[in-house]
């Protein structure tokens, strides 16, 4: 496995206590390379998914699928982006971008949403946005859209545009990740009425681990394209 030889990543530790060693491929590509990955839950193995897959929709919100239709995977609304986007404290704070919908840059000279190493335009990624009221009603889930495009109350309330798109990833103990909104420490990405079945609605709930690592069933394993299909516990054997 092609990150099994890069041993200045053996102690990686990212947003926790726990270390990323060399075999947690899809971890490290996800986090370090950012390489789109699919998010497995690690209840009933569905992945996530935008509810729309059109560039065009930013108040849509996302849901738990357990078969990989071929529109789905065309559009790559299979994919996910976890892309940094700074610090709280000492802990990276990530986006979860989607690779459905993405938006391509704008031509030289118009305004773009910055520029990658190689002096590129970076592409416009639909990103997934928390509910400034979240989780206190079971109607406050997540959406998926572009920064600017979404509702007044999916903005950021402490004057950053971008509060309630950041994340802190987690690596878990049991080698899954799992998603804190930095506006609401005490909540996890799970799903509503903590319900995980077939087209389950994600939104915020109480995370009642008590710990940025949550609990297994608000545990994500982030799967690499080529490793769907692989139970998680067989990957790295």
């Amino acid at each position: 496995m092609y990150t099994q030889e890069r041993t200045a990543m053996a102690n990686l530790v990212v947003g926790g206590p726990v270390a990323v060693n060399s075999y947690d491929n899809a971890i490290v590509a996800a986090l370090v390379e950012n390489r789109p990955v699919m998010l497995v839950h690690a209840f009933n193995g569905g992945y996530l998914r935008p509810a729309e897959l059109k560039a065009e929709s930013h108040d849509k919100g996302v849901k738990l699928a357990t078969a990989l239709d071929p529109a789905t995977k065309d559009a790559q609304g299979h994919l996910w982006h976890i892309t940094p986007g700074g610090f709280f404290g000492q802990r990276p704070l990530y986006f979860i971008e989607s690779a459905a919908g993405q938006v391509q840059p704008q031509p030289a000279g118009t305004e773009d949403a910055g520029r990658g190493d190689d002096g590129a335009p970076k592409p416009q990624r639909r990103r997934i946005t928390v509910h400034q009221d979240a989780p206190l009603s079971t109607a406050d889930t997540v959406q998926v859209g572009l920064p600017g495009k979404t509702g007044d109350k999916w903005r950021g309330k402490n004057g950053a545009t971008e509060d309630t798109q950041l994340w802190v990833v987690t690596v878990t103990p049991w080698g899954g990740i799992t998603f804190v909104p930095i506006t609401h420490p005490d909540a996890i990405l799970g799903f509503k009425d903590h319900t995980v079945a077939k087209d389950s609605e994600a939104r915020l709930t109480y995370n009642w681990g008590g710990d940025f690592t949550g609990t297994v069933i608000n545990t994500f394993y982030p799967r690499l394209p080529n490793e769907w299909d692989v139970p998680y516990h067989h990957v790295f054997t």
